[in-house]
Formats: structure tokens, sequence, C-alpha cells
């Protein structure tokens, strides 16, 4: 049973009608009479007595409406509950942040802003792409740090999640060193340690590679799409990878890394919900503007 079936149940009680319902639940109506044949398959009894119109509930879906009502009211309440005991104080500030930039820039960056604005109380969720984007669109984050680059776009309304060029960065194909040389060349038979395909870096490395009419052959690919994996991949030398300058700037200064030549610039971006109008927000979001 899952959650939504309750909610599709509910519907269909305020509304009597599974072509209404549908609509209101944004499904088809075959697939929302799916799924409250799901919920009497569920419970093990007829919710609704098909053989009248409108429809009615039988007597046990009389029953079960109080109950499932209640439950949806509960869990409702308790998320609520457990999002406020989360964010704490309203001066919490909460940041989205793909793992290298949570990493390589927003600490040195963070301490830019409290130095404008002083001792800050905040919490950071580092994750991929799709999951702090989804942080913010959902209310989650007041603010998310991604890189951009036009090659793989962010759709998302702007006047709802305006943003600030916080930074810069480059994509470098890197290799390590052996005896002050690289390991491995560029292009040929060269093993590419690769972000899995769909993930935000792996779509900006495969651009990088046709800018840069780079042919190589994957021979191991990162899933999860964390550099700082394949950065440790390609210092034990297993290949190369396309990695954040701001990730591997110690290793090159010291030789570890050899960047082998093509550069992809990205930006670092800001962006902010509109819709968080809390004064520790707001006035974040000036100082950063300020510090451009």
């Amino acid at each position: 049973m899952d959650l939504k079936h309750l909610q599709d149940f509910v519907s269909l009680c305020n509304t009597r009608s599974f072509s209404r319902s549908s609509v209101a639940r944004n499904v088809t109506q075959s697939a929302f009479s799916r799924r409250i044949q799901a919920l009497e398959l569920w419970l093990g009894t007829a919710l609704v007595d098909r053989s009248t119109y409108p429809t009615t509930l039988t007597a046990e879906g009389r029953l079960f409406r109080e109950t499932a009502e209640e439950v949806l009211s509960l869990l409702e309440n308790a998320r609520a509950d457990i999002q406020a005991r989360r964010k704490g104080s309203r001066k919490t500030i909460s940041f989205a942040a793909l793992h290298t930039l949570a990493m390589s820039v927003f600490p040195a960056w963070l301490s830019e802003i409290e130095a404008e604005l002083g001792p800050l109380k905040t919490e950071l969720f580092a994750d991929n792409f799709h999951n702090c984007m989804q942080s913010l669109v959902e209310g989650r984050s007041d603010f998310l740090l991604t890189f951009h680059h036009d090659a793989v776009p962010i759709s998302i309304d702007g006047e709802r999640f305006p943003f600030l060029v916080i930074g810069a960065d480059r994509l470098l194909a890197v290799s390590a060193v052996v005896d002050g040389a690289p390991l491995f060349p560029l292009g040929g038979e060269t093993p590419l340690l690769a972000y899995g395909q769909d993930s935000f870096l792996g779509r900006l490395s495969t651009h990088a590679a046709g800018v840069f009419g780079v042919d190589l052959v994957t021979s191991h690919v990162n899933d999860n799409a964390v550099a700082e994996i394949l950065k440790a991949m390609v210092i034990a030398g297993h290949g190369i990878a396309w990695l954040p300058e701001s990730l591997i700037r110690r290793e090159l200064a010291e030789g570890v890394l050899h960047s082998l030549g093509p550069e992809l610039p990205i930006e670092v971006r800001l962006y902010r919900s509109a819709e968080k109008t809390r004064a520790a927000v707001v006035n974040l979001w000036a100082t950063a503007k300020s510090l451009l």
C-alpha cells in the first residue's frame, strides 16, 4: 500500500467521481482506477459500490474513509513538526551543494560571507545535482550551490529561482604523474574513468571530450557521480578523468596530478528561492551580491 493510494481514495470520497479525481490527482482515469483497486486488494474488501452512479462508498468504504483521513492528517502534522524541528531557528540558513563544491568552494565562500555578517547558523546538504535541485525546488533548502555550463542547461524558473555567478572553475582532463611525466597520454587506448552518463559532470565531461576531439576508452564508470572518488582513482593510476580544477588545485601544484591540456570553463552559481523571504536569507543574498 502506497501513501498516494490513501490520497486517491480521500479524493474520490470528496468528488464521488473517478474522472474528476483522476484530473485532480494528475493521472489518467484508468491509472487512478487501478490504484483504487490496489488499495481494495490490500484491504481485502471493496470500498466503492460500482453498481451505482454517482460513485458511492460501501459500508467498509465509509468506515475506512475516517481512518484514511485521520492517517493522512497525522502524517502531514508529523511531517510539519519534524521539518520545523530540523530547521530549528528561523535564523538557520540551509544550503544544498554538489559534493565537489561542498568541499572545494563552500567553506572559503562561507568565510567571506561571515566576515561581513558575522557567525551564521547554517546547515549543508551535499548530494548530486538532481537531489540538490529537488531540495531547492521543494523548499527544503534556501540556497543551491552548483556548477553551470550552457551545454548542460538548468531548466528552472528564473523568477522563482534567481542566481548569482559567485565564481569560476575549469574542467580539466588529468592523469597521475610518474617520474615527472603524465602516466597516460590523451587519446588512443588511454583508460577513461567516467561519471555516470546521466549525471551533471558526466554530461559535461562528454561535451568536453567532443569539443576537444578526445576519443577515449571508458574503463570504469562511477555511477554515484562523486568527483572525489574519480580523483582517488586517477591518483592511484587507474586512468584519466575530467575533474574540476578547484578539487585538485593542491595536487596539480605538488605534481601529483598533471593537466593534459583541454580546459572547459564552468561557472559556480548560487541559486536562491525567491519565496524564502526571511531576513537571514535576504541578508545573505544581498551580501553575496555585494562581494561580486
